[in-house]
C-alpha cells in the first residue's frame, strides 16, 4: 500500500518512520505542516517530511491523489490542553474539521483520539462504548473529529490513547528528567491515575491494525498495560534513570491547573487485544527502552 502519515514531526509521527524501516512491503509518504526540526538531509528519500497542511481540503486531495494514497494515518493533533481553552476554534480546526478533510477522501483512515473523551471521574476501566462526556475545549475538539470521521467514512479506525511519551517532541517524561536533574524535590499529583503509553508500543499496534488479514474498522483503546498515578509514574522514570531527587505526592486541588484534568482516565483494551491477537507491554517495561533511547 501507499501510506500517508501526517503529522510525521511529532511522537508517534516519528515513531511510525522508525518502525517503517521493518515493513517494507509499504511505500510511505511522510507529512507534517512544516519540516523537522533536525534536518533530514541523513534520512532516505523515502523519509522525508512533505509540507501539507491537513487543514486545506483542496491540497490535501491532490497530495492524496497524486501519490495515488491507499491509507492514511493521522498522527496530527492540537494536543496542548491548555492554550485549547484559549483558542477551541485552532484546536477545532485541527482536531475535527482537518479529521473531516481525511476521512472523505476514499481512503481507509487510523485516527488517533484520546482518553480526553470521557468525564474522567470513574473507577472503570472506561471500554469503548461507554458514554463520551468531554469537560475541555481539547477533549470536546477530539470527540467532534472522531464523529465527524465516522459520519463521511463509517470504515475508519480509532484508536484512543492516554499519557503518551517518547524520546521525541515535549512529554512528561523528559519533563520530570530535567526537573529531577534541576532541583532538590519535586511535588507530583498523586490523585489522577492512568497509564503511560510508550509511542513506540502504540505504533506497533497501528502496523497491527495495518497488516492485519482483515480490515477491521471501529473504535479502540490503546495504552500500555497497568495502572498508575502522575507520582508513581515520576518515581519510576527518575529511579530508572537513576536520578537522585525528592518526589512528594500531593493532591489535584494543590496544584493550580488552568484546566481541568481527568482523575481517572484507564482504557479498557479488550478489545484490541481480542481483535488483532497483539500483546501489549506493561507501561514499566515501555518506559526501561524508552529510556534506552538516550533521552
Amino acid at each position: 500500500m501507499n501510506i500517508l502519515i501526517t503529522g510525521a514531526n511529532g511522537q508517534l509521527g516519528n515513531e511510525m518512520r522508525d518502525l517503517s524501516v521493518q515493513h517494507p512491503s509499504h511505500t510511505y509518504f511522510f507529512s507534517d505542516i512544516t519540516e523537522p526540526a533536525a534536518s533530514s538531509a541523513s534520512q532516505p528519500v523515502s523519509l522525508v517530511t512533505h509540507i501539507l497542511d491537513i487543514t486545506d481540503r483542496a491540497a490535501l486531495e491532490a497530495f492524496v491523489g497524486a501519490n495515488k494514497i491507499d491509507l492514511i494515518v493521522n498522527c496530527a493533533a492540537y494536543t496542548n490542553v491548555d492554550k485549547a481553552e484559549e483558542d477551541e476554534a485552532t484546536a477545532r480546526l485541527i482536531n475535527a474539521l482537518a479529521v473531516e478533510n481525511i476521512g472523505s477522501l476514499g481512503t481507509k483512515v487510523i485516527h488517533i483520539s484520546t482518553d480526553y473523551v470521557f468525564l474522567g471521574e470513574g473507577s472503570v476501566p472506561c471500554k469503548e462504548s461507554d458514554p463520551v462526556n468531554p469537560q475541555t475545549a481539547y477533549g470536546r475538539t477530539k470527540l467532534e473529529g472522531e464523529q465527524r470521521l465516522l459520519a463521511v467514512n463509517p470504515e475508519a479506525v480509532i484508536l484512543r490513547t492516554a499519557w503518551l511519551y517518547s524520546p521525541y517532541g515535549n512529554n512528561f517524561v523528559k519533563t520530570m528528567l530535567r526537573l529531577g536533574k534541576e532541583r532538590d524535590e519535586l511535588r507530583v499529583v498523586n490523585d489522577q491515575i492512568g497509564t503511560p503509553t510508550y509511542a513506540a508500543d502504540l505504533a506497533a499496534a497501528i502496523f497491527a491494525v495495518i497488516e492485519a488479514s482483515v480490515w477491521q474498522a471501529g473504535i479502540y483503546h490503546f495504552t500500555n498495560e497497568g495502572v498508575c498515578s502522575w507520582y508513581d509514574f515520576t518515581v519510576e522514570i527518575l529511579r530508572q534513570a537513576g536520578v537522585e531527587c525528592q518526589v512528594t505526592p500531593i493532591l489535584s486541588s494543590e496544584y493550580q491547573y488552568k484546566t481541568p484534568r481527568p482523575h481517572y482516565s484507564v482504557l479498557d483494551k479488550t478489545k484490541i487485544k481480542t481483535t488483532f491477537g497483539i500483546t501489549i507491554p506493561e507501561w514499566e517495561d515501555g518506559l526501561k527502552r524508552c529510556l534506552m533511547c538516550n533521552m
